[in-house]
């Protein structure tokens, strides 16, 4: 993040809601790029706001790659690159947070059968830490809004994906799908071709808002809520609540003058997050950071206040689930 952007999110700050409150942050990422470098000195920075961060999870984002060597193997770096890091924070000198306890990594699933050597390679990569991966299928026929990896249309139903997807299946792996609310049914059908699969769904499913979307905040409501009703009927989808920092929503936290407070991120997400809450329940929603992507409309201690807001009155056992319980689950992190 540039120091105007920090100088900016500075403009709204908060002291942590019931700092006590443990939390697993499920979603973020590592990168170090030309233009932006987010690294374990910047996550602790981010987390040392007030709220009890206990575990993380790591999610793929193509960040150190290997430069060499098949095509389809070089996205083990990754993993080798974050269980260094993880290895730094495990060694007690950046405070108590188990940093990247668990690694979601890319594997190309498309390559059929062929890419169970390159998932049996991330587990050797971390055999402590390393639970599953990511393949993005956002696709829409507006071409402005299409996911930067370009997936191909109706990916989540191609017959050599699913052959790659059985391998999840075969070592016991889970599977974080990243799509847009148009996309819902295909993932849905795809939970219902591999029931023995956890599939996490993350920033439930992008409501789209930019775009040919733009302008119709009710329509897509409507479509994604149908959709994550169908969704709901598979008991091995979990949902990760958040994401809504991103542009996609359309809701321009971004550009505002200062940024926006945890309340008022309450009251524009709240509808979409309880809807998930109703349908799925607790124990398969886990609120997400998806840091530093979302960084970009609000500050770390503001995103987890806006969650805590929404779920004030609800009662002990079921923040314990939304904000860390239904996260150690889903990523196993009590067998690392």
């Amino acid at each position: 993040m540039t120091s105007e952007r920090d100088a900016w999110l500075a403009l709204t700050t908060e002291e942590a809601i019931d700092p006590e409150l443990p939390i697993c942050d499920p979603h973020h990422h590592f990168w170090d790029r030309p233009e932006s470098r987010y690294l374990l000195d910047e996550l602790i920075e981010d987390i040392s706001g007030g709220h009890n961060i206990t575990e993380t999870v790591f999610v793929e984002c193509s960040s150190m790659y290997r430069a060499d060597g098949p095509e389809l193997s070089r996205p083990i770096g990754e993993t080798e690159f974050v269980q260094g890091l993880a290895a730094l924070s495990a060694s007690g000198g950046y405070g108590d947070t188990r940093v990247a306890a668990g690694i979601v990594s890319y594997a190309d699933l498309s390559a059929g059968n062929a890419v169970q050597e390159v998932l049996e390679a991330h587990i050797a990569a971390s055999q402590n830490r390393f639970r599953g991966v990511r393949n993005s299928s956002c696709w829409d026929a507006d071409s402005t809004i299409r996911s930067y990896k370009s997936p191909m249309r109706g990916l989540l139903g191609d017959a050599k994906f699913r052959e790659g997807f059985g391998a999840l299946d075969r070592l016991g792996l889970s599977f974080d799908a990243w799509l847009y609310h148009p996309q819902l049914t295909e993932l849905a059908d795809l939970a219902r071709a591999f029931p023995g699969v956890t599939i996490i769904l993350d920033h439930i499913a992008g409501p789209l808002g930019i775009g040919t979307y733009s302008g119709k905040e009710e329509e897509v409501f409507e479509l994604w809520k149908s959709g994550m009703d169908e969704l709901a009927t598979c008991p091995n989808v979990v949902i990760k609540l958040g994401g809504f920092g991103m542009p996609l929503g359309g809701f321009e936290w971004h550009k505002r003058d200062a940024p926006p407070s945890s309340q008022d991120i309450a009251d524009v997400m709240g509808p979409y997050y309880m809807h998930c809450i109703e349908k799925f329940g607790v124990d398969r929603c886990m609120f997400e950071s998806n840091f530093p992507v979302d960084k970009v409309s609000s500050s770390y201690t503001v995103l987890w206040n806006s969650f805590k807001r929404m779920t004030s009155d609800f009662s002990a056992h079921d923040k314990a689930a939304l904000f860390r319980d239904t996260a150690v689950r889903a990523y196993r992190l009590d067998q690392g």
